[in-house]
């Protein structure tokens, strides 16, 4: 008798599931990645992607194989938000989810629809449909957590192409925290942090003088951080 076999016990099991909150930002809005579901329940209803955790895999492995089974995206910044343990939360039976957020940069991924998806959309955050099951509280406890978060870590730049120029990065913020930054403020405090890296680039085609590119030294951020470094907007 081996010790798994040793300690069974009989008692019940909820199933457990990852959803994922994506989010993206795209010509000065805030979107988020949904999933129009192809099966029971809610079939026809938009949702977060999400399935049912395997016996041999952690929560992490699920969420980042069904994020990519169903949309097509892999390898960006994802993170454990909550644990949503609603008794009926789900109509199949006793279901708890293991919910994620993650970013996104919209100019790299061309999304999927694939698994039990009909369809992959991205939505404006002014235009997000009825969710299915309890997507609509996981979604309202995800914007809390980004707008708490992007204050004091980059995680911003995980939205944002390669490049881009500050009054895009102020743009950003000012979109998710729903608030209006003092333009010189916000360029004196970003470039004082010494993480960006000027790409001796300008933008081109505008009457006025154009704004320069730069991209976020993510190395060096890391190493800073590693020192006690602080970051705060």
């Amino acid at each position: 008798m081996n010790e798994q076999q040793k300690y069974c016990y009989e008692y019940p099991r909820p199933a457990v599931t990852t959803d994922c909150v994506i989010f993206g930002f795209d010509e000065g809005e805030l979107k988020l990645l949904l999933i129009e579901r192809a099966l029971e329940p809610f079939k026809g209803r938009w949702a977060f992607p999400g399935g049912f955790l395997n016996m041999n895999e952690n929560a992490d492995d699920c969420a980042q194989r069904e994020l990519f089974e169903e949309t097509g995206i892999e390898n960006v910044f994802i993170e454990q938000l909550y644990t949503f343990t609603d008794v009926d939360r789900d109509p199949r039976g006793r279901v708890v989810t293991i919910a994620y957020y993650a970013l996104v940069k919209l100019s790299e991924y061309k999304v999927t629809a694939g698994d039990d998806a009909k369809k992959a959309q991205w939505f404006p955050l002014s235009q997000i449909p009825t969710l299915a099951f309890d997507h609509d509280r996981i979604l309202r406890i995800a914007l809390t957590r980004l707008r708490g978060k992007i204050a004091y870590q980059p995680i911003g730049f995980e939205l944002l192409p390669e490049k881009f120029t500050l009054p895009e990065l102020q743009n950003l913020y000012e979109t998710i925290l729903e608030v209006q930054l003092d333009r010189r403020n916000f360029r004196k405090k970003i470039l004082s942090y010494d993480l960006l890296i000027d790409q001796n680039q300008s933008v081109t085609g505008v009457a006025h003088k154009g704004a320069k590119y730069y991209s976020f030294d993510k190395k060096k951020y890391e190493e800073l951080s590693k020192r006690g470094f602080n970051f705060e907007i």
